[in-house]
């Protein structure tokens, strides 16, 4: 499966998986949703994400699992 606004880059967080090169790791928006944080709540903390972005986090994550 192709993740568009994935990025993984060595030089961008270690190479952990980004929400488009943004400094954003994909378990950043995983732990907030995971502590209850609600999509609308993370996108006024994040002002540069958009709600796709928090769609295909959770994406991704269903994608990594065994």
């Amino acid at each position: 499966m192709h993740f568009k606004r994935i990025t993984h880059d060595p030089a961008v967080m270690g190479g952990r998986p980004c929400i488009r090169d943004l400094r954003i790791t994909v378990a950043t928006i995983l732990n907030l949703l995971g502590d209850g944080t609600s999509r609308e709540r993370i996108l006024q903390a994040y002002p540069q994400l958009e709600p796709e972005d928090i769609k295909e986090a959770l994406a991704y994550a269903c994608a990594e699992l065994p």
